[in-house]
């Protein structure tokens, strides 16, 4: 595994900012780190690019302990913090060429020329970084996290404050580089999380509070939806006596939005309540939750 967190605790005084958490992430795969704010999340980065020492437990990155091994991990990791730090009375090319010093990296003028093209920064290398936008700022943080060709990237909120052009530049930038690295990604855009990442972690008050697929933890969630349309008028008030729903919302006369919070196939139920009362279902559907919604019902 690139990233291996066993048991992770991070103290502040009495506050476990980071509660005994673990996970896994492997090669080729963007991981979204997601939870409210204060939840642990840049915690728990700044502590996997050994910038500040766990309280207790085990973290290794490509099969490095971050204790034993603090130099060799910090040269296998590309971040970007939440807040860009880039200098911003440096040029580009002059910043990315300096930092390129820092890691060591060979042949740098042809490395730095093939970081600009890949974040899309050719016509604005020769600019001041104080000069650009705050997109093009932000593909110059991600190329100083890529400058030395990292195995693992870890990006604290990207995408902060982009509009909608640049959010889907910058995401279309992450799913190319995370096909070769392991990318670790935390955000608050729910949209994000379901366009580039192929597994999320949710953490609360410090604890990992789930750690699946996207599509799994919207199918997993307990409430669920079921839109339904019968061959004939029924009564919303004797449909929501049926047991195991909690709630019914008339669409028409017709057909309805159903809602249940018991862990069944809500489905099921509605088929036998209209094979009771002698009714025939044209259409019966589970609607998908949304991702914000999982979010909700896990943080809440």
């Amino acid at each position: 595994m690139s990233i291996s967190v066993k048991h992770l605790t991070k103290y502040y005084g009495d506050q476990a900012a980071v509660d005994n958490i673990s996970f896994e992430a492997k090669n080729g795969e963007i991981l979204g780190f997601l939870g409210p704010n204060g939840a642990g999340k840049s915690t728990t980065m700044k502590i996997i690019t050994c910038f500040i020492p766990a309280t207790e437990g085990d973290v290794e990155v490509c099969g490095l302990d971050i204790k034993k091994h603090s130099l060799e991990v910090r040269k296998k990791i590309g971040y970007l913090p939440e807040h860009n730090p880039i200098y911003l009375d440096m040029y580009v090319k002059e910043y990315l060429s300096f930092v390129g010093k820092i890691y060591k990296v060979p042949n740098l003028n042809d490395r730095v020329k093939e970081v600009i093209e890949l974040v899309g920064l050719q016509k604005e290398q020769h600019k001041v970084n104080g000069a650009l936008s705050k997109g093009y700022r932000q593909r110059v943080g991600l190329a100083q996290a890529i400058i030395h060709n990292p195995d693992v990237l870890i990006l604290d909120e990207p995408t902060s404050g982009l509009d909608p052009n640049q959010l889907t530049e910058i995401r279309e930038l992450i799913k190319k580089i995370g096909k070769e690295k392991t990318v670790m990604l935390s955000t608050h855009i729910m949209q994000e999380v379901e366009a580039i990442c192929d597994r999320v972690i949710i953490i609360n008050n410090g604890k990992l509070v789930a750690n699946a697929k996207a599509s799994e933890l919207q199918s997993d969630v307990n409430s669920q939806v079921v839109f339904v349309e019968f061959d004939a008028e029924i009564s919303r008030n004797r449909l929501a006596k049926v047991p195991n729903i909690s709630r019914v919302e008339a669409i028409s006369a017709t057909s309805f939005l159903i809602k249940s919070d018991a862990p069944i196939d809500l489905r099921k139920t509605i088929a036998a309540y209209a094979q009771e009362e002698n009714l025939l279902i044209l259409t019966i559907r589970k609607e998908e939750k949304t991702l914000e919604e999982v979010f909700k019902n896990y943080t809440k």
